[in-house]
This record gives structure tokens, C-alpha cells and sequence, in this order.
């Protein structure tokens, strides 16, 4: 027989299976019972996916939506992992875990999990030298973490922290918990001084922080050595092409016939030219895919259902806008840094756009004009928020560029900056699909009719960022805040700076909040400074406050056009296997906090046969 790269990926996954897992396999004594699916399914089968980069390993966590609590479908937190949690006060959190629970590897999950991560991970300087995550910190304030037994665990803070459990919750989640039987063998106050030498030379690490931090590796996922409670464990080691990850024999989760979760055997990830996906999607060389495919692609992907044996379904977006521009507020060129500053300049950039045009060209009409703020959906919805900023004025938007001092043009039309320079300069886009670089050619001729020339230069996600970072890429185009739905309940951390990753408009500024104060700048513009002071009085306020601040900050942040959005609610289109059960036909695509396919229960999926 010979021995084909599937055949020995199926061998591989067997053996890991039967060395790794002891006989008494299965889900906790207190499984979670998930009552919400359309059908009781089938085992067996395996779902493949498309992916870009081998950092999408992280995929795996994020459909696989195990948190220790998580949304369900009607947006509202439940425990998952956890048995349950209670909450005193908003500041008190008491978290019980599943009696008989075990990692992937067969070994038992426990409190003691949650002390290693907090005192051996959180508070080692080595390994956090700017401390704990920043969602822990209650002003200056560390939780008081206590074990209170082998399935109890209680953080509490003087003061309330609603940022806790939507962090714990979230589409990247804050986990909390190591594996601590697999990870002491990796750090300095456990392991045998020789053994942990030896094991920082074999892997050319600079020390042992270094080495742990390789293998500390829950979020990325792309450790097959690294024990999960994931609902799939990986097999492959990076670098590959196609990373396998099969059933995790411990799940925490049965169907409401007392089966273990997840149905279907093997998640498969292949990796592939981003380019291609739409083809290969054609050709029904995947499962189940959204991520790459774009608008564009539905009338295709429709073509081709009778070969590729999938359907095409179409889920709205909930982001706040699918695509906006991020004038860097922390550019280093001076000149460009002042313009941007200046609300005058933003806001002529924005009325400049014809945002319905745009929704013709490229979504047939039917996204909407949006300023990247919440959506209509959200309750926190006011028809002022969503009209600033958003219409299409372009004599208003010449007349503040003139105001500016921004009225001289040469001889191609282009508007002169105060120090003599053509008003022009590069947007960076991430160069993932053709669809930026579609939409900014639009934008390019709006923006050339006042004056301001433009050109796109994609590059690596990674690469621009960095350039945003520094200073350097005056402008970037990305997508819009996650979750345009929110409630009160929800941190309004997407509208102050409080990100540097995820706020491209101002990263210095975020990075001066998440590291707390060691690096970046703070804000230095009024109402960018009162957008923090509400953020911070938001995380010890009483609910009703709590929603008047949402209010202050929506209204601050639609007015000063910070970001330049474009168009929401454009479709997602969403390519899956016919034969594939419990995957619903309607529902929204969303990052925060639906994690795409994750909140629909991916475990639950199986195939009609």
C-alpha cells in the first residue's frame, strides 16, 4: 500500500490519539449539554478550511469557541467551561470548574492551572515584564487571586471590573489558566537547572523565559504538544501546509443525547495563496469558507455549485463599517500630523465621499452608508451618531480644505500643503484580496475631485502595522470596529485609545494605555483625553451610568471623525458543504464577539449521510 499524505496524516492522528489518551477517555463528570442544535448528528467526516498564513493555526481556538465563559446566540454570558460562576458586587468573581474535567492530553484540569498562570506567568517579570494583562488591572489595582480548592477559583477586586468577563468571553479570549503539568518543565522555579540548560541549547533559545514563551502557546495553537480544551487538538508541527487537528478525546461538551462533542472527526486547515481561495472554494476543494471571499465572488461561487458540491449563503456583517480609512493621528511628518489633527481636514475628507456610489459599484446597492460607528441594530442606536460625518457634501468638504490654508493647486489640480508639497501621499492597505484595492480606486477619484491625490501600496498585515506603529504610513485603510451591535454592558474600548493594534487612527495613544503608560504617548487632543476619562470612569460606574457614558463617547467619536468609514452591513458570502448539518442558514458574520463560525457551535456540525 502506498502511503499517501492523507493516509499518513490519518495514521499520524490515530497514533497521537491512542499514545496520548488513557482508556478512560471522555467528556467531565458535569458535561455541558448543548441544547440549542437544529439536529442531533452523526460522528465522523472531516472539515477543511482555507488559510493564508500559518499564524491562522489560532483558527482552531477561535472556531472552536471554548471559553471558560462564552456568548451564547442570544448574545447573553454563560459558563462553558466553567460549571458555573458567580459574581458579587461586579467585583467579586467566583469560578467552579467541571468535576472530572481533563486536558487533551488526559490529564486533569484544575485550579491549579488557573495559580500557575498567576503566579508563575502573570506576576514573573521575566515572562510579563509589563504585568498582567491590562483587562486584570482595576485602576493600578492587581485581582486577589485565591485557590479555594481543586475546582474553585475567586478573583476580587476593592472595586468593580465589568471589563473581566467580556474579556473571558471575547473572540480572543483572555485565558487565564495554563497547563501546568506540561509548562513547569519549561520554567526556571520547577524544572531541574541541568535538564532546563540542556533543553534552552537544543531549541537556541536566549534563555529559559524565551523557550517557555515558544512553548506557551493556547492562543496560537500551532503546538501539537501543547495540551487543549479545545474541541479539536492539533497533530502537525509548523512549519506545513496542511495542519490537522482531530477530536479531543476529554471535550467538555455532549449533545442532549448524551454524545460527545465534536461530531465530526478532523478540522483541517490548508494552507494556500490567498489569491486562490475564491477558486479553489469553485472547485470545492474546501468545506466551509468565508474568510478571503468577498462580495464579488457570490455570483461565481453561485456558478459553481453544481461542481463544487457546496452551497452559497449570504450572513450580513455586524462591523461597524466593513472598510474605513485611519488618518494617523501619530504620523511622524509634522505637516501631515497637523492636518490630521485638525477636525476641519477629517471632516473634508469624509463629506468628500459618495459613500452610495461606492455601494453601487462594488455591493450591488445593497450596503449602506456608515461613518464606522454602531449600527442601527445596537440599543444604543441615535440617529445622530450614524449621520455625522457620513454624508456626501463635497462643496462643504472644499470649502474647510480652503479654510485650512490648503487652496493653491498645481498644475494637475492637486491642492498644495503650508510647506509646498503636492497634498498627496501613499495608503497603505494589508493586501489580503483585490476588494481594498477595488474600493480605494473609488475613493482615489472622490478624493481627486477636491484636490487630494492619493496612491495604495498593499503590503503584508504585519508589515503595515509595524508601519502604522511607527509613525511612518500616514494613512491606512482596514476594517471597521468588530461588533457594531453593542450594549452597555459591553467596554466601549473601540472608541477611545485604548488599542494599538486595533486602532490604527491612533497607535501611540493605545499603546500608552495597554502598556500603562511605559511606551507610546498619551493623548494629547481634548476630546481624545475625554474619551479615556469616560472609558476609565465607565469600568466603576453603576449601569445607568454606564450607558450615559456609551452616549458621550458615541457622541464624541461619531463628531470628531477620528476614522473615515464607508459602507456597513455588506454580505458575507459563506461557502459550506450541502450535506453539512446545523450550520445556519441565516445568521451574521461578525469577529466580536460571534468569532465568526464559532458562537453557531462548529462542534455541533456534522454531515447527513
Amino acid at each position: 500500500m502506498r502511503l499517501t499524505p492523507a493516509l499518513l496524516a490519518t495514521v499520524t492522528a490515530v497514533t497521537l490519539i491512542l499514545t496520548r489518551a488513557p482508556a478512560m477517555a471522555g467528556p467531565p463528570d458535569e458535561p455541558r449539554v448543548v441544547e440549542d442544535m437544529a439536529e442531533i448528528g452523526k460522528p465522523g467526516g472531516e472539515l477543511r478550511m482555507l488559510i493564508t498564513r500559518e499564524r491562522e493555526t489560532r483558527f482552531f481556538n477561535i472556531y472552536g469557541y471554548a471559553h471558560l465563559i462564552g456568548f451564547n446566540k442570544q448574545l447573553e454570558l454563560v459558563p462553558d467551561i466553567l460549571a458555573g460562576f458567580d459574581v458579587q458586587d461586579g467585583r467579586v468573581f467566583t469560578l467552579h470548574l467541571r468535576k472530572g474535567h481533563k486536558w487533551s492530553d488526559g490529564e486533569p484540569f484544575t485550579a491549579e492551572d488557573f495559580r500557575f498562570y498567576w503566579e508563575d506567568v502573570a506576576l514573573n517579570k521575566e515572562l510579563s515584564p509589563t504585568g498582567p494583562d491590562i483587562q486584570l488591572v482595576v485602576d493600578g489595582e492587581l485581582p486577589k487571586v485565591e485557590i479555594l480548592d481543586e475546582r474553585t477559583v475567586r478573583y476580587s477586586w476593592s472595586k468593580p471590573n465589568p471589563l473581566f468577563l467580556p474579556a473571558l468571553a471575547a473572540a480572543n479570549q483572555l485565558f487565564i489558566y495554563r497547563p501546568a503539568h506540561y509548562l513547569k518543565r519549561f520554567h526556571a522555579r520547577y524544572a531541574d537547572p541541568e535538564a532546563l540548560k540542556k533543553l534552552v541549547a537544543e531549541t537556541r533559545s536566549r534563555d529559559w523565559a524565551q523557550l517557555f514563551l515558544r512553548k506557551d502557546r493556547l492562543n496560537d495553537f500551532d503546538d501539537p504538544d501543547n495540551p487543549t480544551l479545545q474541541p479539536w487538538m492539533l497533530t502537525t508541527h509548523p512549519p506545513a501546509q496542511r495542519f490537522v487537528a482531530v477530536r479531543n478525546p476529554y471535550f467538555h461538551r455532549v449533545d442532549k443525547t448524551g454524545r460527545q462533542l465534536p461530531y465530526i472527526d478532523r478540522f483541517i486547515l490548508d494552507l494556500v495563496d490567498g489569491k486562490l481561495i475564491p477558486i479553489k472554494t469553485g472547485a470545492g476543494e474546501t468545506d466551509l469558507q468565508a474568510r478571503r471571499l468577498v462580495f464579488k465572488d457570490y455570483t461565481f461561487l453561485k456558478e459553481s455549485e453544481q461542481r463544487s458540491g457546496l452551497v452559497t449563503l449570504l450572513w450580513p456583517e455586524a462591523r461597524s463599517a466593513h472598510l474605513a480609512l485611519y488618518p494617523n493621528l501619530n504620523a511622524t511628518d509634522p505637516v501631515w500630523r497637523s492636518l490630521f489633527r485638525d477636525l476641519r481636514f477629517r471632516k473634508a475628507l469624509a463629506l468628500a465621499l459618495d459613500r452610495d456610489a461606492l455601494s453601487q459599484f462594488m455591493y450591488a446597492g445593497l450596503a449602506e452608508p456608515s461613518n464606522n460607528t454602531i449600527l442601527p441594530e445596537s440599543p444604543l442606536w441615535r440617529d445622530e451618531y450614524g449621520a455625522e460625518c457620513a454624508s456626501y457634501d463635497p462643496e462643504t468638504a472644499n470649502r474647510l480644505l480652503d479654510e485650512l490654508g490648503l487652496a493653491k493647486r498645481n498644475p494637475q489640480g492637486t491642492r498644495l500643503l503650508p510647506d509646498g508639497r503636492p497634498m498627496e501621499l501613499v495608503v497603505e492597505l494589508s493586501g489580503e484580496d483585490n476588494e481594498q484595492t477595488d474600493v480605494l480606486e473609488i475613493v482615489r477619484d472622490q478624493w481627486r475631485e477636491i484636490g487630494f491625490k492619493i496612491m495604495a501600496k498593499p503590503s503584508d498585515r504585519q508589515i503595515m502595522r509595524s508601519r502604522v506603529y511607527a509613525g511612518s504610513a500616514l494613512m491606512s485603510m482596514f476594517f471597521g470596529i468588530d461588533n457594531g451591535v453593542p450594549t452597555a454592558i459591553l467596554p466601549p474600548k473601540d472608541f477611545a485609545p485604548t488599542s494599538q493594534g486595533d486602532q490604527l487612527q491612533w497607535p501611540k495613544w493605545g499603546q500608552h494605555f495597554e502598556t500603562q503608560g511605559t511606551a507610546g504617548e498619551p493623548p494629547d487632543l481634548p476630546e481624545a483625553k475625554r474619551l479615556l476619562e469616560l472609558y476609565r470612569e465607565w469600568a466603576t460606574a453603576t449601569a445607568d451610568r454606564q450607558a450615559e457614558i456609551w452616549h458621550e463617547m458615541l457622541g464624541i467619536y461619531a463628531s470628531q471623525c477620528y476614522t473615515i468609514g464607508l459602507v456597513a452591513k455588506v454580505q458575507q458570502p459563506v461557502a459550506a458543504r450541502a450535506s453539512l448539518r446545523n450550520l445556519p442558514e441565516q445568521a451574521i458574520f461578525n469577529w466580536e464577539p460571534h468569532g465568526q463560525f464559532g458562537i453557531y457551535g462548529l462542534d455541533t456540525f456534522f454531515y447527513a449521510r
